[in-house]
């Protein structure tokens, strides 16, 4: 798992781009068109996942699946069957909180959201995550703590050993299926919809896509978002990594 982790990061932006930047240094004097080539493509390519403008027109064509209105809100009951929030990491030991393990921002905008959404429509929760950094607690049972103490939903189903979205789709199905749950309302973010859309079905469901925290929208940045920003690259990079996903599960799936 941690040589997948390192290799990925170095295959990966801004990894693959620090390498190419290195790589041109290397060459400079025994080869310099090819130190050029690799300087060109390693800047231009930290410029590119810098700017706010790229985070906006990447995430529209991803973010395909439409928000929910108040009027599904409130027909939610009647087109599903319960409520799936997929996690999305963990920070650790933050000492604000005694030291405990924490849902990440991502998480917690899901974990937000539907809870709002359980409270509309009664329906009950499965949270889905497994252990983040190899160790307890999981992401299923983070979420469910917070949805509980913070937003006084009671999650009935914790889903805790998946470590990709097709394993959220895959162990869910395990736990609900057999229940007779086959309609689920599915809560990640919206650029990460596709992918699990697409694995929830496979995996046996009819999915109500509920899509939160959207980055195709206006970016609201001066100079139409063309000064770098540290932010971008990071959302970039999520970015890049659901469009490679969205690929890759295709192929191995």
């Amino acid at each position: 798992m941690a040589l997948r982790f390192f290799i990925k990061q170095w295959l990966m932006p801004p990894g693959i781009l620090i390498v190419l930047l290195l790589a041109a240094w290397w060459l400079r004097l025994r080869h310099p068109r090819l130190a050029l080539g690799c300087f060109c493509l390693g800047l231009g390519g930290l410029l590119l996942m810098s700017l706010p403008l790229v985070v906006e027109q990447a995430a529209r064509r991803l973010e395909t699946e439409p928000a929910l209105t108040a009027g599904d809100w409130a027909s939610l009951a009647t087109r599903a069957d319960a409520i799936v929030v997929l996690g999305a990491g963990r920070e650790r030991g933050d000492p604000a909180w005694g030291g405990a393990d924490q849902p990440s921002y991502m998480a917690l905008e899901r974990m937000r959201y539907a809870a709002a959404l359980a409270k509309a429509s009664g329906l009950p929760v499965l949270t889905s995550g497994g252990l983040h950094y190899a160790t307890p607690p999981s992401e299923g049972q983070l979420m469910a703590d917070g949805l509980q103490q913070d937003f006084g939903v009671t999650v009935k189903w914790k889903e805790q050993a998946s470590r990709t979205t097709w394993e959220n789709a895959e162990m869910s199905a395990a736990l609900l299926l057999p229940q007779d749950v086959r309609r689920v309302v599915v809560v990640t973010q919206a650029w990460h919809m596709q992918r699990a859309r697409w694995s929830f079905e496979r995996a046996g469901f009819e999915v109500v896509t509920a899509p939160v925290g959207f980055l195709g929208r206006d970016h609201a940045r001066p100079f139409a978002g063309l000064i770098p920003e540290s932010r971008a690259v990071w959302q970039n990079a999520q970015l890049l990594n659901e469009a490679v996903g969205l690929v890759g599960y295709r192929v191995f799936y």
